[in-house]
């Protein structure tokens, strides 16, 4: 049985305009405690991450804890959001049609295609091991999606503001045989609508 640990980031800075290099605010770091609790009494065998600050800073505190490297994957990043691309009418239009993306945006489509090469890549390499994996709203969303068709935008939405969050897939080979919700934080989105990243 290969256990995947899902990890989307805790509260970032959404003033801070470059995705990439987004840090966490100071109640962000502080909640990362959480993800160290669920994961501190668990034989994880690896860390895998986006390379974004905000998922690397999240889950470092419990690779520190257990001794383990973060292994980066520029797959596994947040989708690229356009103009206006962060607005609940976006967000049901690029669910309804995975294809859809606004000018300078990823579709669901890309970012999914994208991560799912990395993932089924860990999944094959660490197979029957425990592996945590930094991620980010849109992109976790994508992996749940692929093994679960109906997971769509209401599904999403309910994530949405949960930074961090931690989610366990459990697999028997390739196939999903069990998805746990392991623990989350709540936290009131202050970013723009039409701004970068919400993931």
């Amino acid at each position: 049985m290969t256990k995947i640990y899902l990890v989307r980031h805790a509260q970032p800075d959404f003033s801070w305009e470059e995705d990439r290099t987004r840090p966490l605010t100071p109640e962000g770091m502080a909640d990362r405690r959480i993800v160290l609790e669920a994961l501190k009494d668990k034989a994880v065998d690896g860390f895998y991450c986006s390379p974004y600050k905000r998922s690397l800073d999240t889950i470092a505190q419990a690779a520190a804890y257990l001794h383990k490297e973060i292994v980066t994957d520029e797959r596994l990043k947040e989708r690229e959001s356009g103009v206006g691309g962060n607005t609940h009418e976006m967000f049901e239009k690029r669910w309804a049609d995975h294809d859809y993306h606004e000018e300078g945006g990823e579709s669901i489509r890309m970012v999914q295609e994208r991560n799912m090469a990395a993932f089924r890549e860990i999944l094959q390499k660490e197979k029957d091991k425990s592996i945590v994996i930094g991620t980010h709203g849109t992109a976790l969303s994508t992996i749940l999606n692929f093994y679960d068709p109906t997971f769509g935008c209401k599904d999403f939405l309910r994530i949405i503001d949960w930074m961090p969050y931690v989610i366990l897939l459990e697999f028997d080979g390739e196939t999903l045989v069990a998805k746990t919700e392991l623990c989350h934080i709540k936290k009131v989105f202050k970013g723009k609508a039409g701004g970068s990243g919400r993931g």
